[in-house]
């Protein structure tokens, strides 16, 4: 979700750019420029996401690979004859490499998503790799970047050499889905909600908002919108009732349901939550409160979502937005939008709806929503400190040890967990957790809300400070990492630089990463052929220490 950040600055550079407004050319040219680079920003941001440790490397790795994929397919591509009727000369060139430039740009987004994914698997396959002596400096990290360039190249021949055929086949699902028309704008809108769930919902809209249609070579309706396509918007203003409108007034309705002793307690998160769903456009710490406890209702939710893209689309409104449906955005582009105004009557409609379907389902099907749990214990605020926040995450989530990865997308804890039972879901809720999901046997992912990254980063730092101590001082942990390191007749010297420890090895293929990892240590790196970087954190000079007296 990295790349989908950096929309919002996007948009308004554009639009401070406008001549209503700043009357800058050169503001809008610095918004533009995002918008035409986002095949490069997604593929980076896709690697970095996928990657271990979020790795730079990765990121850097993504771009080789996109690199070589779209100028290796400008090579390839053929021009048609009519794209260069009737020039010659310089002309003929020119005419020939805007061609080529356009059409490259409807396959940006897709092409860096692809780039994203192999550099990210890639470095996850090989970023401890091991060569022999003479190529030590292009092993491990080094190498993901080579890889990655080579796998580029394949890309570049399938787009170049099929660039027909994936060209025809973008303009049949355009067509198909365009004209489609209120069946397409109601299906996309179920299913944008149903599968929310697993995050697949991420796949439709990157087709929709990135890939369909076509307006002057740029694709995509998000795309187009922001281009000036009087005919975008249709596959974003759909969303505008439901999340600045519908989910808020469902929150309400959830506030009045609440027994009257708890209400009190419970305004505070659910105003917070409905806040967060009319600025931004956030919503599943909304849709998450009741999503398990009432799955029909939560199917409703998804065919009224459906049921607004479809009363939008026949009053004509395009609203488009650079991050999600909230106000900021509609605030933003509502000079873009064709129609603005008839959000505000759909809206009231949806507000009216949503509180009166969810105030009788809840009351009727007596649902535990906040608040209406007897059994409720006051229990004690969450820690405020991200130091403490950090450790009582952990301690929820079943310990350091039960920790494997931590990663976050824009709203959830992304996790890597070695065993499921160890969850306390109890106290997960009790810090402030709005759902959990469990797609595989040992992936977990917490939704907590627009924090998610920040919780991510502080759960990260604690998990870092927690293991690297335990290697301080320990003989039996020192030489276990002076095994890993070769021996001690590989290890000539052993120093320190901040939190890492420099060490200088006879050859480093006798050095085994995967055994320093698993002693709990964050990572190693191979700059030099004789020169070993291993991170340890802020126990890294007591690390050096115990290693040196094993040397002697």
């Amino acid at each position: 979700m990295l790349p989908i950040a950096v929309l919002p600055i996007a948009g308004l550079l554009l639009r401070l750019g406008q001549p209503d407004l700043l009357d800058s050319a050169s503001v809008a040219a610095a918004g533009e420029a995002i918008f035409s680079n986002l095949g490069l920003l997604f593929a980076i941001g896709v690697a970095v996401g996928l990657a271990r440790e979020n790795h730079g490397a990765a990121g850097l790795a993504s771009v080789v690979a996109y690199l070589v994929a779209t100028r290796g397919a400008e090579v390839l591509i053929a021009v048609p004859p009519h794209a260069v009727a009737d020039l010659s000369g310089r002309a003929r060139e020119l005419a020939a490499a805007a061609y080529k430039t356009r059409e490259l740009a409807k396959l940006s987004v897709p092409t860096g998503i692809l780039s994203g994914l192999i550099a990210g698997a890639l470095y996850n396959r090989f970023y401890d790799i091991k060569l022999p002596s003479y190529l030590a400096f292009f092993g491990g990290r080094r190498f993901v970047p080579i890889a990655s360039g080579l796998a580029g190249l394949l890309l570049a021949g399938a787009f170049g050499t099929q660039w027909q055929h994936l060209e025809a086949g973008m303009d049949v699902l355009s067509r198909s889905v365009l004209h489609a028309g209120a069946f397409g704008l109601f299906a996309y809108g179920v299913l944008n909600r149903v599968l929310i769930v697993t995050g697949l919902h991420h796949i439709i809209n990157n087709i929709a908002w990135f890939i369909l249609g076509d307006y002057h070579g740029v694709t995509g309706d998000l795309k187009r919108f922001f281009a000036g396509d009087p005919t975008a918007g249709v596959f974003m203003a759909g969303f505008f009732p439901v999340m600045m409108f519908g989910l808020p007034a469902a929150c309400l309705a959830m506030y009045h349901s609440a027994r009257p002793e708890r209400r009190r307690a419970v305004g505070g998160l659910l105003g917070s939550i409905a806040l967060t769903s009319i600025l931004t456009g956030v919503t599943e710490p909304i849709e998450f409160t009741f999503i398990f406890l009432a799955p029909a209702l939560y199917g409703v939710h998804a065919l009224l979502t459906g049921v607004a893209f479809i009363i939008m689309n026949a009053l004509h409104v395009k609203l488009g937005f650079g991050f999600s449906a909230g106000l900021f955005d509609y605030v933003l582009n509502y000079s873009r939008a064709t129609r603005p105004l008839w959000l505000l009557p759909v809206g009231l409609l949806y507000f009216a709806l949503y509180y009166g379907l969810f105030r009788l389902v809840i009351v009727r099907l007596d649902l535990k929503t906040p608040g209406r749990d007897a059994a409720e214990s006051a229990a004690a605020p969450p820690p405020a400190a991200p130091a403490d926040r950090a450790r009582a995450w952990i301690a929820a989530l079943g310990g350091a040890a039960n920790l494997v990865s931590v990663d976050a997308c824009t709203t959830r804890l992304r996790l890597v967990i070695a065993d499921q039972s160890a969850v306390d879901a109890a106290a997960l809720t009790r810090l402030g957790a709005r759902g959990l999901v469990r797609p595989a046997a040992n992936a977990l992912q917490v939704v907590v809300g627009p924090q998610a990254d920040q919780f991510a980063g502080e759960i990260r730092g604690a998990l870092l400070a927690a293991r690297a101590p335990a290697h301080a001082g320990s003989g039996a942990d020192a030489a276990a990492l002076l095994a890993a390191l070769g021996g001690r007749a590989n290890v000539h010297a052993v120093e320190t630089a901040s939190s890492r420890l420099r060490v200088s090895v006879g050859d480093a293929a006798l050095v085994d990463p995967s055994a320093i990892r698993g002693l709990g240590l964050r990572g190693v790196a191979v700059p030099e052929p004789r020169c070993v970087h291993v991170i340890v954190g802020p126990a890294a000079d007591e690390v050096a220490s115990a290693l040196r007296s094993l040397l002697g």
